[in-house]
């Protein structure tokens, strides 16, 4: 068995193939509950929902994005070392930031995220910036475990596509973030408990929809870079596993 801390060789394999891995019950405790309560004082007394627009396209609670109970969530849960261990021998750099994500209960005049794949060509960016990573690792704080309570809906091996679309369909600088099968589809939805962590390859396509449930979806999501990403991050586009040295072996055909 491996340990909490590290993948196993099927998880490796499932992760080539579907660029998602779930571990249920990760963060727990008083890392989940700080976290959680943190998160959940800011949506009492200072969310403005005038500001519901730039807080679903950015970050909620933006005032928090650094602070130490938020960053615990991934630097003190084990999280740090799975996110790791997918990218060794290659070092991770530092990961200082979070960002809250809340899908807010029905009534809210909330937008809908179409499928995306992040820091590309994204609304609020001008179209060639370029804002990509490794991968991305969210933790449920808050909300039903249900498809329609707001949850993340992910393309399971849709970086098989979106690395071919970005190879031969596209050019930095245009607008369309997805191709037009990947944008039609649904997903599968990330249906999890509070504690419970996904983690996802950059080129994962994926999406949020409307919350008809009457409790809050939160996510506290953390963007995790391989050292040298600023010089990777065009190359790796159609390159999935350029920044995973020890996956790289495992997809060149004949070795799965």
């Amino acid at each position: 068995m491996p340990s909490p801390a590290t993948w196993s060789d099927d998880e490796r394999r499932r992760f080539l193939d579907d660029g998602v891995l779930i571990r249920r019950g990760l963060v727990h405790g008083v890392v989940l509950s700080r976290a959680r309560g943190l998160v959940d004082g800011w949506l009492t007394e200072a969310y403005d929902p005038a500001r519901l627009t730039a807080y679903t396209e950015r970050t909620f609670a933006p005032e928090l994005e650094e602070h130490p109970a938020l960053l615990a969530l991934y630097q003190r849960s084990g999280l740090m070392e799975l996110a790791e261990d997918l990218l060794r021998p290659a070092r991770t750099a530092p990961v200082t930031q979070a960002q809250i994500q809340i899908r807010l209960p029905q009534g809210a005049e909330q937008p809908v995220k179409r499928m995306h794949v992040d820091g590309v060509s994204c609304p609020h960016l001008e179209p060639r910036d370029l804002r990509t990573f490794t991968l991305i690792v969210g933790v449920v704080l808050d909300g039903s475990a249900t498809a329609d309570a707001g949850a993340l809906h992910y393309m399971p091996g849709g970086h098989h596509r979106m690395a071919r679309y970005f190879a031969t369909d596209w050019v930095l600088g245009q607008p369309a973030q997805t191709p037009d099968d990947i944008d039609a589809q649904d997903g599968t939805a990330f249906i999890a408990e509070p504690g419970d962590v996904v983690v996802m390859h950059h080129l994962v396509p994926h999406r949020v929809g409307i919350n008809m449930s009457r409790t809050p979806r939160v996510m506290a999501y953390f963007r995790v870079h391989h050292a040298q990403h600023p010089d990777l991050a065009l190359r790796a586009l159609s390159d999935p596993w350029l920044e995973y040295p020890a996956l790289a072996g495992l997809a060149r055909p004949g070795t799965m």
